[in-house]
Formats: structure tokens, sequence, C-alpha cells
């Protein structure tokens, strides 16, 4: 029997979309990332990660009752060999603390489970509690910092794994 998250829904289920990003999505995506970071991915790096083979870009979406459907985030990861590298998640600011980000996680983790990638590794900003706390709560650890590499802002990153 599956365990029911507060809101009633069933664990591990969440009332979002998510698939893969394609060219189309490009605009809404930059608006993403311009809302969500002071340092956003450009559109020629977001290019590029579309078309690399080993790169996936997945949206999460939220359905309107219209039929459109509102982007809500984005994962942007690399599975390499046995290895899933989390290079970028972002939440939309207005949509943050509603499960956005676990659930495109959670979907990560578990294309990276179905190729039998044996490691995910990730960095995150010293100072993005947020997201600290998520990732520990999938699993992921500390292992060591990256000093300065978010080098505009002179912050450290911290590195985190999850062994599968």
């Amino acid at each position: 029997m599956r365990r029911l998250r507060e809101d009633g829904m069933p664990e591990g289920r969440h009332p979002f979309l998510i698939r893969q990003m394609t060219h189309e999505d490009m605009p809404a995506v930059i608006t993403l990332e311009k809302a969500s970071f002071r340092n956003p991915w450009s559109p020629e790096l977001l290019r590029r990660e579309l078309d690399h083979d080993w790169s996936t870009i997945l949206l999460v979406e939220e359905p309107l009752p219209n039929g459109e459907k509102h982007l809500l985030g984005l994962a942007i990861f690399w599975i390499v060999q046995d290895e899933v590298h989390v290079l970028n998640v972002a939440t939309a600011p207005e949509h943050r603390r509603r499960g956005v980000g676990r659930a495109v996680m959670d979907e990560v983790l578990a294309r990276g489970r179905h190729r039998r990638c044996t490691l995910a590794t990730l960095e995150v900003r010293r100072s993005n509690e947020a997201a600290i706390g998520l990732y520990k709560s999938l699993g992921f650890r500390s292992v060591g910092v990256r000093p300065n590499y978010y080098a505009d802002e002179k912050e450290d990153a911290i590195v985190m794994v999850l062994d599968f």
C-alpha cells in the first residue's frame, strides 16, 4: 500500500507533467531561467545541451483548465557511463515549495536507475539551504566543496553524491 502525503496524494505522485524539452520550448525556458537565477543559462548553452546525446532537459508543467500548460521548472542532467550528473534545477520563484523540484529530481533519479547508474552527483550553492535540504531528503550526501564555483558571486558549491 502506498503512503499518502499530507495533501492526500500518493507518495511519488504529483499533479505535474514532466517531459523532455524541445527547441520550441526555448522562449519559455529562457523566461524561467531569467526569473530563477542571477546568471541564467544562455540560449546558446541551452541549445547545445539539447543537441548532446548524453544531455537531457526535463520540463515540469502544470496543466491549466483551458488545456494549456504552464512551465513551472526544469532539470538539466547528463547520463555518462554509470553516472547521473545534475547540472541545473530551476523552479519558477512563484511556484517554489510546491514539490516541483522534488518531482523533477524524482524523475531524473528514476531515469538514472533505469539506465543502471550507480551514482548521481551535483553541485549546489552553499547558501541554497532549500535545495540542500531537498537533495539530502532524496539521499544525497555532502562530499566536498568547490571554492568560488559560482565565480560571479564568489560563492562556494557543495558537492553532493547519491549512491544508487
